[in-house]
């Protein structure tokens, strides 16, 4: 298997798991969404830690730290990756899983922004017509909700920060979610730490299964993450951005379906307009790529 083929199924993977997500935060309830965060942070760091003595990564992880551009990388990975998350959880546990969704459908036209404006790579015609197409959309949904879908945004644009940071560092996914981690955990191990001072603590108050979910998040926090960190490093910027299409469907589809949460027409229209944004770069993205084969196998032989 090509190094490109198996960062494209890491990356199906990472997302198609973080498309179930919506059915796993509410189970944490009645803990609010800050105490899942600290919990979802510290039981990662286990969970990766625990992974990393049984591979026996604990030089690599060693010289990651003392590497300070690559530190300064993963602790900006760190930082934006926490508020995704605590973004997430929010929503979800909130009653906003259609609005996190459109974050991860506009996340790949944000992350392609990101590659023109910091990586230097160009758009081509078609393309900005999706983004013009995609900023009517926030137009539209901005008019529907009477805000701007804030969850959404945020969701979009701390993910596409995180996810060129990680491509930036060049670092495996193993070791880098060590560093991460370790860099947010003393923040939430703190919080933590006052909420059972406080008599506040949700940890053990509802029966052994409940306070087993909370161990379990950094689970499933570390296997899409090591997915996507595999993904990160071995296909271009554009390809991540395909592959974002699934978890938002996953997503959307369990907020009208399972959830129940209201659409109403102008919801629709903004929705149609994103998905028709997203349909104009992906039919681009491929017409592009079969042309340069082409011309490819054209030059080979002459």
């Amino acid at each position: 298997m090509t190094d490109s083929r198996r960062g494209f199924l890491l990356g199906v993977a990472a997302y198609s798991m973080w498309g179930a997500f919506p059915l796993y935060w509410p189970l944490l309830e009645p803990a609010g969404a800050v105490e899942i965060l600290a919990h979802r942070i510290l039981w990662s760091l286990v969970t990766m830690g625990v992974i990393a003595v049984a591979l026996r990564r604990g030089a690599r992880v060693r010289a990651l730290f003392a590497d300070r551009r690559t530190l300064t990388l993963l602790s900006l990975a760190a930082v934006v990756v926490t508020v995704n998350w605590a973004t997430y959880i929010w929503g979800v546990n909130n009653g906003r899983v259609v609005e996190t969704s459109l974050g991860y459908f506009i996340n790949p036209l944000v992350t392609v922004l990101m590659g023109v404006f910091i990586l230097r790579e160009r758009l081509r015609p078609l393309q900005w017509v999706a983004m013009a197409v995609a900023a009517a959309a926030v137009g539209v949904l901005t008019l529907d909700y009477g805000r701007l879908p804030w969850v959404a945004l945020i969701l979009a644009f701390s993910f596409g920060s995180y996810g060129l940071a990680k491509k930036t560092a060049n670092v495996g996914a193993i070791d880098s979610l060590v560093v991460e981690t370790s860099v947010i955990a003393p923040v939430a191990a703190v919080y933590v730490g006052w909420l059972a001072v406080t008599g506040q603590s949700s940890f053990a108050a509802h029966g052994p299964g409940h306070t087993l979910l909370f161990v379990t998040t950094g689970i499933v926090t570390a296997i899409p993450l090591i997915c996507f960190g595999g993904a990160a490093i071995r296909v271009p910027m554009v390809t991540l951005g395909l592959l974002q299409y699934l978890a938002p469907i996953f997503q959307f589809a369990l907020g009208v379906l399972w959830f129940h949460e209201d659409m109403p027409a102008g919801r629709w229209i903004g929705f149609g307009l994103v998905w028709m944004a997203l349909a104009l770069f992906t039919v681009e993205a491929v017409t592009h790529r079969r042309r340069q084969l082409r011309l490819t196998v054209e030059a080979s032989a002459v």
